[in-house]
C-alpha cells in the first residue's frame, strides 16, 4: 500500500522533476515520518520546484515563505490585531498554519525569525501571546538553503538543524536529463497543472502503517551503535543526538515500506544514515584543517560498525 503511494507520487513529481528518483524517495520518506526536510544545494538545481511539486502531489494546504533579513517572527507565526468593529483582538494566522510550509532560503532570515519555527517543527504547535494553537496535520517544513553563498546569511543553530529529519541534495542533472529539461519547460509550466494523487487523511493512515514496519532487535542495536559511534569519534566535536538515532530508526522503516517490504534490513539503515546524520555533526577543528567532511566521517563509521547477520 505504501509502495503503491510511493509509485504514484514518484510518477506525479517526475512530470515536473526530470530524474532524481533518490531525492524524490527521500522526500517521500520524510512524508511517511512526518519529518522535515532540509534541501541544500547550489542555485538553479530545482530545490524550490521539487518542494512545490511535492506539496502539490500531497493535496495538502501549502504556504511559501521567502526568508529575508527583514522578516519578523509575526510574519511567520501570525499576529493578534485589534478589531475596532468588534472591540476585540482577532488572530490572523501566519503561513506556518499550513500542512506543508516551504521555507525558501531559510538561512537568509535572522536567528530570531529562524527560531520562530522551533516549536512548530518539534511540537506541531505555535504559542503567540501566551495562547498555544495546534498546527494542522500532517505538518512538515521543507527548507531550502544555498551552501556556497555566505554573504547576508545566518547559519542555522544546531537546535534547529537537529529538527530536520533529512538533508537532501539534488545534484546536477546528467546531459540527457538537462536536454529533457529544455524540452519540458519550453511550453506551459508543468507545475501549474500538477494534480494531487493522495489526501491528508490517506497520508496520516500510511504514517500509522509505517510505524508497524518490523525492526528486529539486532537492527535496533545497529542504529544505536551508529549514533553512539559519532559521539565517540575523535574527529567529531558534536555527534548525533538521541533524536538523530530515532530519526534514523523511523526513516529506515519508511524506506523499507517504500521498497515494498514490511521489515527493515541493514541496507535500509546504511542508505539513510548519510542523509539523517551528516547535517547534524560538527567536525573537530583539527579534522576540518585536514579537509575532513561530515559525509566522509559518516561513511567511515557505517563501514566500521559490524552489520547484524541473520541467525
Amino acid at each position: 500500500m505504501i509502495a503503491e503511494l510511493a509509485r504514484r507520487m514518484r510518477d506525479n513529481i517526475q512530470k515536473v522533476i526530470v530524474g532524481k528518483q533518490q531525492a524524490i524517495d527521500l522526500c517521500l520518506t520524510a512524508v511517511l515520518c512526518e519529518g522535515h526536510i532540509l534541501l541544500e544545494d547550489v542555485p538553479g538545481i530545482g530545490k524550490t520546484t521539487l518542494a512545490r511539486a511535492l506539496a502539490a502531489s500531497l493535496g495538502c494546504t501549502f504556504q511559501r515563505i521567502q526568508f529575508t533579513p527583514d522578516l519578523l517572527p509575526s510574519d511567520v507565526l501570525g499576529v493578534n490585531w485589534f478589531n475596532q468593529k468588534d472591540q476585540e483582538f482577532d488572530f490572523r494566522p501566519g503561513p506556518v498554519m499550513s500542512q506543508v510550509v516551504l521555507a525558501d532560503e531559510i538561512n537568509r532570515a535572522t536567528p530570531r525569525t529562524q527560531s520562530a519555527l522551533l516549536e512548530a517543527m518539534q511540537e506541531r504547535q505555535v504559542t503567540i501571546d501566551g495562547v498555544t494553537r495546534p498546527l494542522p496535520r500532517p505538518f512538515m517544513v521543507l527548507a531550502t538553503q544555498n551552501p556556497v553563498e555566505l554573504e547576508g546569511t545566518f547559519p542555522l543553530p544546531e537546535a534547529q538543524i537537529d529538527r530536520f529529519l533529512l538533508q537532501v541534495r539534488i545534484g546536477y542533472p546528467t546531459a540527457a536529463e538537462e536536454a529533457e529539461i529544455l524540452l519540458r519547460f519550453t511550453g506551459d509550466e508543468p507545475l501549474a497543472s500538477l494534480a494531487p494523487v493522495t489526501t491528508p487523511q490517506e497520508i496520516l493512515d500510511l504514517q500509522r502503517r509505517r510505524e508497524r514496519v518490523r525492526v528486529e532487535e539486532s537492527l535496533r542495536a545497529y542504529v544505536v551503535a551508529i549514533g553512539r559511534a559519532t559521539r565517540a569519534h575523535p574527529e567529531i566535536q558534536l555527534g548525533a543526538s538521541p533524536r538523530a538515532s530515532l530519526a534514523l530508526y523511523h526513516a529506515a522503516q519508511a524506506w523499507a515500506a517504500i521498497q515494498g517490504r514490511e521489515y527493515v534490513v541493514p541496507d535500509d539503515v546504511k542508505a539513510l544514515a548519510p542523509h539523517v546524520l551528516t547535517h547534524r555533526l560538527i567536525i573537530a577543528p583539527q579534522a576540518q584543517l585536514r579537509g575532513r567532511e561530515p559525509a566522509e566521517l559518516v561513511a567511515d563509521i557505517v563501514g566500521e560498525i559490524p552489520v547484524p547477520l541473520e541467525r
